[in-house]
């Protein structure tokens, strides 16, 4: 935070939370403000500096590349997020679960010193009516705003077809692509065409869903694979077959050095080395309505009964819905929020089955879980690939715990 180039913006975020020797353990976090159409400076200072010092501390120690990866389906904190991930130097930007064709223009304008803005997404919208988020870098910065420069833009896509869209109708230029197997942790591309499930209520993926490389490939952009690369021998796989290079998120999400809970990485580890690591592609748990890859831990909500005990709250809300109200008024709503909530807003109860709460899930996953008086603790929801079954392969003799650099070397030998 003292290398924030707008130190006013720092101080005013430390003085708001900042403890001093940390946190009481029992306390609860302090909340920062829910996201809105038009937030005012109390939720868009901590996002930019956020985001700035999630770069400048990936950046320390070495001189690689950083990027940033985003969610198309969350739009609200998308251009303050994203100006202080350029700030900080950020080389580039990966964007998928959904189609992010005005990202590439953004990151002109923001790169540039000039106000830009985001369509939203609003349920319930009229025919021609529109709604955006605007983000002026000279008025965050109190007078004239720095160029920048511009990082990379990597969509994160599932078929060719999407990937051509991108590629003739974004509006700037997309340097590449993140092509994603279903097989990959996180959000998954909903299978094309009408929705099957497995015996075991799985999405059930065909041939149409297997991506065209050749098509790909023609476009002339470099891409990457992704899910179930993370092993030996796939990275001279996708070298093969045109690629620059893999993703392998998984294999490092449960190294030494990874932000997960420690307990997690143990017990995830364990369950690889036994062969009883279990991953469910679960077609309800995303308020987002797309499949979330969710490993099978104990304590955590892939348990049915900490599932159904835990009481539903929305208090991080970053998935919330824009929703336009009879008055034209924007709103908001989750399905994973109370019940009563939900329905007060106009959803329906069919939305609410099964959803779960990614945000407080995935902050308790990364050892931040807020306490709630006489409950406790937010249990965690653990994503992973379904190459979580094999992370046990990166372990040494005699070790319980395994590296980057252990992933590396092994994903560089032989198969």
């Amino acid at each position: 935070m003292a290398h924030f180039p707008f130190p006013a913006v720092a101080e005013r975020v430390l003085a708001d939370y900042f403890i001093e020797g940390g946190k009481p353990e029992g306390s609860p976090f302090r909340l920062v403000p829910l996201a809105s159409l038009n937030p005012g400076s109390r939720f868009v200072e901590p996002v930019v500096l956020g985001a700035f010092v999630e770069v400048f501390l990936a950046k320390e120690g070495h001189d690689g590349l950083v990027g940033i990866n985003l969610l198309e389906k969350i739009q609200l904190p998308t251009l303050p997020a994203l100006f202080g991930a350029m700030l900080a130097g950020v080389a580039c930007v990966l964007m998928g679960a959904g189609i992010p064709r005005t990202i590439p223009g953004v990151l002109d304008r923001l790169a540039g010193g000039e106000p830009a803005q985001l369509k939203i997404d609003v349920e319930g919208a009229l025919h021609g009516e529109e709604f955006v988020s605007a983000f002026d870098p000279s008025a965050f910065c109190g007078g004239i705003a720095p160029t920048l420069k511009r990082p990379e833009f990597f969509a994160i896509i599932s078929s060719a077809t999407l990937a051509v869209t991108l590629e003739r109708k974004s509006n700037g230029c997309v340097d590449g692509f993140i092509v994603e197997g279903e097989s990959a942790g996180g959000h998954n591309a909903p299978p094309r065409g009408p929705l099957h499930l497995s015996s075991t209520g799985e999405p059930v993926y065909g041939p149409r869903d297997v991506p065209e490389l050749e098509k790909i490939r023609m476009l002339g952009l470099p891409f990457w694979l992704a899910g179930s690369y993370g092993q030996p021998g796939k990275l001279e796989e996708a070298l093969h077959l045109g690629a620059a290079g893999i993703q392998a998120g998984t294999a490092f999400a449960f190294c030494e050095e990874s932000g997960l809970h420690p307990e997690i990485k143990r017990q995830s580890l364990e369950l690889s080395r036994s062969g009883h690591a279990e991953i469910f592609t679960d077609p309800l748990a995303s308020p987002t309505g797309f499949p979330f890859k969710v490993a099978a831990l104990g304590g955590t909500l892939s348990d049915s009964a900490i599932f159904a005990a835990r009481e539903r709250i929305c208090d991080i809300g970053a998935l919330r819905r824009p929703y336009r109200k009879a008055d034209g008024i924007v709103g908001y709503r989750c399905p994973s929020e109370p019940i009563e909530d939900f329905l007060r807003k106009g959803g329906g109860r069919g939305e609410t089955v099964g959803r779960k709460c990614l945000c407080n899930g995935l902050f308790a996953t990364a050892g931040f879980a807020q306490v709630r008086p006489g409950h406790g603790e937010e249990p965690a929801l653990v994503t992973a690939g379904n190459d979580l079954r094999r992370i046990a392969q990166f372990l040494t003799p005699g070790k319980c715990s395994y590296t980057a650099a252990d992933v590396v070397r092994r994903l560089l030998g032989p198969a």
